[in-house]
């Protein structure tokens, strides 16, 4: 869609004006378009002012200064158009002529409005905007033609970056996928962490900066596979190596690659807006938009009798029903809905024929009677419609429901790691097929709800849940099969262990969708249900960052816990404690878990706060049993992490009124959280090399197996039940790769 720079600013008048940016330039993203606004404005408040017989010293003083404002603020634009193009020489001639233009029409529109110092603005000696307004407006539209096509090019670089990202990430994939030594792959996996990381950003600034919501729909979706499937690369990776002659790791992992290659191409479409052979992307057909447009062409005839067809308006008519057969051939579609959609179907078809007859009527005589046969043939083919969209609407979202209920407690999963680690081949095989059939009922679940989603990023949602169940469901089965066939194997049990926490979260994800979905339906579409209320995005993601460096930490904490043999150790036990409830704050910034709202964040805090208060004391008993050389750096470790404890809960406790100063107590909150984190990442090793000291190595770390599986995600401990893997493999690897690298011996 080319549309001008101010399409959905709010600046209209500037069409009236005939201003317009350079009808080939598409304008995707908001930033560039929030940078055209204010100039926009300024122009058009030259273009607008009215012509009066006598202009006032201030009339004229004020549009000298809007129009040197402009060419200076263009003079500065231009200054950075041209910095970029220096650094760019790529795009550096077009970047150039562009710059050369806008500062050309910035220096005219300052000439035309030079009429402050003039006793007589309209005098023909001298051109001014008074009497040359063509000039003006042929000088307004180059200025907003060479400005956009500035900001589209500089837009070119940020595409070109997020390009340049993904061939990293691909190139390093491929080295991924052929390492033969663990050495290799812990050495090319942090380099791949790293990629990663850069590419989230990039992407997720583009999806924020998105104007088309249904490409930002596709960007979330793509970006969320790619989430998971960074956590299911490794342990898949991991297993492979581990096992390199079973052929259901190899198949688990080469199902991982591939999906990950498939997201990473529909980024590239949507920042390129391209596709792949050129060919148009088909927009999906869902039975609600088609009723909608239906209505609007039948409403329409209120207007003008003429302007579609019959024909037209019986083949809209016929492909709605054809899609409400996906509802009424659905084995999971209930007795009632099906009798009554199959009714509605039947009832449309004879209001359109009673419609088409007065409408063929009317057309040859337009007499007052028939128009009231008519608008009556109307009101009764739209509430037809209605009534149908409502009853698949109901039969969609009641199955979603009940399935969603019903899968609620995960019998299948937990069935098939019980029996994978027993190494029951038979009793996985007999899993794994109802697996597959859940696999069934869930996708059928999605292709409902898309045609009753209401809105196209809801569509897309309902897409991308679909194909997240198809190429979940065939992993978790290959991932089990591997576990039955190595039962002693802790990488196989937990490779499995993050596909079907994958699959759990993508139940969880339904639950959300369904209830948007309603909204939607019940015209509750605008109130978006949030945990956060801040006052900016920017703040948002400020927080978001913050939640991340939170769930990173406590995958190390839930590392160096793991290392410890005895488990009960009130240590360990506490620093568990405090892993658990920093991943709930973890959650909250995502908008999940079980903390809802600022008040269950802060309380949490407090919480938090008492349990590393606990851990101090822990560490001074412990001082007690140290030797004397060891016993000042714990104590000092200790004091550190009450004084850390004491700001964390004062913080808490603190009152804050409005938005903005609830937001700040959230911020500091999760800060002062993630650097009690941070402490308690050193002193968890630091403890435990002292007990070994102390203890000549007895009971307090395990022996080193022969092949140990270093963990990324967080802990599968019973403590932490609600943990889930979704976040990109943005953790620094450097601190696992000590803990890693011994596998090389295997």
């Amino acid at each position: 869609m080319a549309t001008s720079p101010c399409s959905s600013s709010g600046v209209s008048s500037s069409s009236s004006s005939g201003l317009g940016a350079d009808a080939g330039l598409e304008i995707r993203t908001r930033s560039v378009e929030q940078t055209l606004v204010p100039l926009v404005s300024q122009i058009t408040t030259l273009i607008n002012h009215k012509d009066k017989p006598k202009r006032s010293d201030k009339t004229l003083q004020a549009i000298q200064r809007v129009g040197q404002a402009v060419n200076l603020a263009v003079g500065r634009f231009v200054t950075v158009g041209e910095a970029i193009a220096n650094e760019n020489h790529e795009l550096k001639e077009e970047m150039s002529v562009a710059c050369i233009e806008a500062r050309r029409a910035g220096e005219t529109i300052a000439q035309l409005t030079d009429v402050a110092s003039l006793d007589h603005p309209e005098s023909d000696s001298h051109i001014t905007i008074f009497t040359d307004k063509t000039g003006v407006v042929k000088a307004a539209r180059l200025l907003l033609s060479s400005v956009t096509k500035v900001l589209v090019l500089a837009d070119r670089i940020v595409i070109k970056q997020i390009i340049t990202s993904r061939n990293k990430v691909l190139a390093t994939m491929e080295q991924l996928e052929k390492v033969s030594s663990f050495q290799e792959f812990v050495q090319i996996f942090s380099q791949f962490g790293n990629e990663m990381v850069e590419f989230a950003h990039l992407t997720g600034d583009r999806q924020n900066d998105l104007k088309d919501e249904k490409k930002k729909a596709r960007m979330a979706a793509s970006r969320a596979v790619l989430e998971k499937c960074t956590m299911m690369l490794l342990t898949a990776s991991k297993t492979c190596l581990r096992h390199p002659d079973c052929e259901s790791a190899r198949i688990n992992k080469d199902g991982v690659f591939h999906r990950m290659r498939l997201a990473l191409e529909q980024v590239i479409e949507i920042v390129t807006d391209s596709r792949p052979n050129g060919e148009n992307e088909m927009a999906p057909i869902s039975i609600y938009s088609g009723i909608k447009e239906f209505k609007n062409k039948v409403e329409g005839l209120r207007e003008n009798l003429y302007f579609l067809s019959k024909e037209n308006l019986s083949t809209m008519l016929e492909v709605i029903l054809e899609h409400t057969e996906d509802f009424t051939d659905s084995a999971y579609t209930s007795h009632e809905h099906r009798e009554h959609i199959l009714e509605l179907s039947k009832q449309a078809k004879m209001e359109l024929e009673q419609l088409v007859s007065v409408w063929m009527q009317a057309q040859n005589q337009k007499t007052k009677d028939l128009m009231e046969d008519l608008e009556v043939a109307i009101l009764k083919t739209c509430q037809c419609m209605n009534e149908l969209k409502r009853e698949v609407h109901s039969a969609a979202t009641s199955l979603a429901a009940d399935l969603l209920k019903y899968h609620t407690d995960h019998m299948v999963l937990k069935a098939l790691k019980i029996t994978g680690v027993e190494g029951n081949l038979e009793a996985v095989a007999e899993y794994t097929c109802k697996l597959s059939e859940q696999k069934e009922q869930l996708v059928e679940m999605c292709r409902l709800l898309r045609h009753v989603s209401g809105t196209e990023p809801l569509e897309i949602t309902c897409i991308h849940a679909e194909d997240t169940f198809q190429v979940t469901g065939p992993q978790i089965i290959s991932a089990a099969e591997t576990l039955a066939l190595h039962p002693s194997s802790k990488i196989a049990k937990e490779n499995l262990e993050v596909f079907c926490e994958a699959w759990e979260s993508q139940l969880s994800d339904m639950s959300l969708l369904l209830r948007e979905i309603n909204d939607v339906f019940e015209g509750r579409r605008g109130e978006k249900r949030v945990y956060l209320s801040l006052p900016r995005p920017g703040e948002q993601a400020k927080i978001a960052k913050l939640g991340l460096e939170l769930h990173l930490l406590t995958s190390d904490v839930d590392s160096e816990t793991e290392k410890w043999e005895d488990q009960e150790n009130e240590i360990v036990q506490h620093g568990q404690g405090m892993s658990s409830m920093a991943y709930s704050m973890y959650l909250f910034t995502r908008g999940e878990g079980l903390l809802k709202t600022t008040q269950d964040l802060f309380h949490q805090a407090e919480i938090f706060a008492t349990e590393g208060t606990k851990l101090a004391s822990a560490l001074h008993a412990l001082s007690d049993q140290v030797l004397n050389d060891d016993k000042p750096l714990l104590l000092l470790e200790a004091e550190k992490l009450i004084s850390m404890c004491k700001q964390l809960q004062i913080t808490a406790k603190a009152s804050a009124q409005g938005k903005s100063a609830t937001f700040t107590k959230v911020d500091a909150c999760i800060l002062k959280t993630r650097n009690v984190m941070t402490l308690l990442c050193q002193l968890l090793p630091l403890c435990c090399k002292l007990l070994r000291k102390n203890k000549a190595g007895n009971g307090c770390l395990k022996p080193a197996p022969p092949w140990k599986e270093d963990r990324l995600r967080t802990g599968t401990n019973a403590r932490t039940p609600e943990r889930r893997v979704d976040t990109f493999g943005m953790k620094s690897l450097e601190n696992h790769v000590t803990n890693m690298t011994f596998l090389e011996s295997k």
